[in-house]
């Protein structure tokens, strides 16, 4: 699971018994991926795309981003129903089509995509605050980052105590969501100005070619469709199986047409070059410069309540995701520890502290928000691609490392799994050098907790292949290191 999906279904994930949940019927998981992908990146894209590429780009990132998010969509659904024992995560597939350290790099850079994902969360309300608390600046300031850090700690401590069930945030947020979204929609469309929206339609000369626009979004709308794997996650509890798939592009549909509407129609209200100097949530300022303050006030309070909301269960699940890796032995074991109230603690601890850590390297970032959603979106791509292979392993008919039987190969899946590679692959490229280093700075380390879990069991620490990876990821971090002491690469 990822970021919002506890917010969207933890209540009936989490309570309740195992016939309960297995009667989710295709709204209640349309509802879910809905609520999985609709987070707090909503409302930061009206300046990210404004930075990067005018109307004519926006469409054709739309178009690219959605097609290949749809394919992933469908590769977590036909997994989940093709491979129904592999219930431990989107890391499983990795596991088990590309080997355990790979299945390792898999859970850790999805534990750790959620961790700097909750980082953005904190940069977005300081930045909201600083609005009217110049001292916050854009959220990455030092009294910034101290608040925030409170806020992140008092977080843990409130989760320590036991605070798993979250139906009741969990209907406020959904509400501060969606209503903000939609009104904000409404409201631009009746104020848009057909002249500004012309005059943007090209993009200004800072942007680029238009491929290097269309690139430049790409991360953004990464951030935003996290969580598309939200229907599959729970697809055994689905009361009808079909449900799955159904639900899965519903509410990929419905989301993608929130998302791009709310990109497009703030290009009818400001010129693209002063969207892209609002401070974030930009939304809040496109809003306030159509109908006054109270537009921007009206956004902020949406915004503040459903990031608080979402941060909560987006820490859980942070933490679980780790529990989970400990359980099936591809963590160490110190991570299955929970408490009498079912609160992995440990887990907790090392979600706070690399979210802390995270949040200290914002004050040395250009743009700390934009530098904590690429690194986010950055860190999820190896999950994904190697998620998307292990589906295009499977359709080209090739055995599995759980040695099961190769299914006749489908034209349909095969089609799907392909471009779903080819989608994530290309998403690498356009993350650019920069993020990709800095991604094997978090990856290398890492490799001391795949360590700890193979001495545990008394087992080799690394076969010949496996080496050759480890090998690779740390001359990664060495260059990133390098990169980053020259200048080569900044934050």
């Amino acid at each position: 699971m990822t970021q919002d999906e506890a917010a969207a279904g933890g209540a009936g994930a989490g309570s309740g018994s195992a016939s309960a949940a297995a009667k989710l019927t295709l709204p209640t998981l349309t509802m879910m991926v809905v609520g999985s992908m609709v987070g707090a990146g909503v409302f930061s894209l009206p300046r990210r795309f404004a930075q990067e590429t005018g109307v004519a780009g926006a469409l054709i990132a739309w178009l690219v981003a959605g097609t290949g998010m749809l394919m992933l969509a469908f590769v977590f659904q036909r997994l989940a129903i093709r491979k129904p024992d592999l219930d431990a995560g989107v890391y499983a597939y990795a596991k088990a089509g590309f080997g355990e350290y790979l299945g390792f790099f898999s859970a850790f850079g999805y534990w750790a995509s959620a961790c700097v994902g909750n980082v953005t969360y904190w940069v977005l309300i300081m930045s909201t605050v600083g609005a009217i608390a110049p001292a916050l600046g854009d959220g990455d300031t030092v009294l910034a980052v101290v608040l925030s850090s409170v806020g992140l700690w008092a977080f843990f401590l409130l989760i320590r105590r036991g605070v798993k069930e979250a139906a009741a945030i969990n209907r406020i947020v959904t509400v501060a969501k969606i209503v903000p979204i939609l009104f904000f929609v409404v409201l631009a469309l009746f104020y848009l100005d057909l002249d500004v929206f012309a005059d943007n339609f090209a993009g200004e000369d800072y942007a680029g070619s238009l491929f290097e626009q269309v690139r430049g979004t790409m991360l953004a709308t990464v951030f935003v469709f996290l969580g598309v794997e939200g229907a599959s996650v729970y697809s055994r509890h689905a009361k009808r199986r079909e449900d799955v798939g159904r639900a899965t592009v519903l509410g990929f549909l419905s989301v993608f047409a929130i998302f791009a509407s709310v990109t497009i129609v703030s290009y009818g209200l400001m010129p693209m070059g002063e969207i892209a100097e609002l401070r974030q949530p930009s939304m809040a300022g496109v809003l306030e410069h159509a109908v006054g303050t109270w537009g921007q006030v009206f956004v902020s309070v949406g915004l503040i309540v459903s990031v608080l909301g979402a941060y909560l269960a987006w820490t859980l699940m942070a933490a679980e995701v780790l529990f989970v890796a400990a359980k099936d032995d591809d963590m160490p074991r110190f991570l299955r520890k929970a408490t009498a109230q079912d609160v992995p603690v440990p887990a907790l601890l090392m979600t706070t502290v690399l979210s802390q850590l995270v949040l200290v390297v914002t004050l040395f970032s250009d743009d700390a928000f934009n530098f904590a959603l690429d690194l986010t979106s950055a860190l999820s791509l190896i999950p994904f691609l190697l998620a998307a292979g292990y589906a295009l392993k499977l359709a080209l008919g090739a055995e599995d490392r759980t040695g099961a039987a190769r299914p006749p190969v489908r034209g349909g899946d095969l089609t799907v799994a392909a471009l779903a590679t080819v989608y994530t692959a290309f998403l690498l490229y356009a993350a650019g050098l920069k993020f990709v280093l800095v991604s094997f700075l978090v990856y290398a380390p890492a490799s001391v907790l795949f360590v700890m879990a193979r001495r545990e069991q008394n087992r080799r620490l690394f076969s010949s292949g496996e080496l050759v990876i480890l090998a690779v990821s740390i001359a990664g971090a060495v260059l990133g290191v390098v990169a980053l002491a020259l200048g080569w690469i900044s934050l």
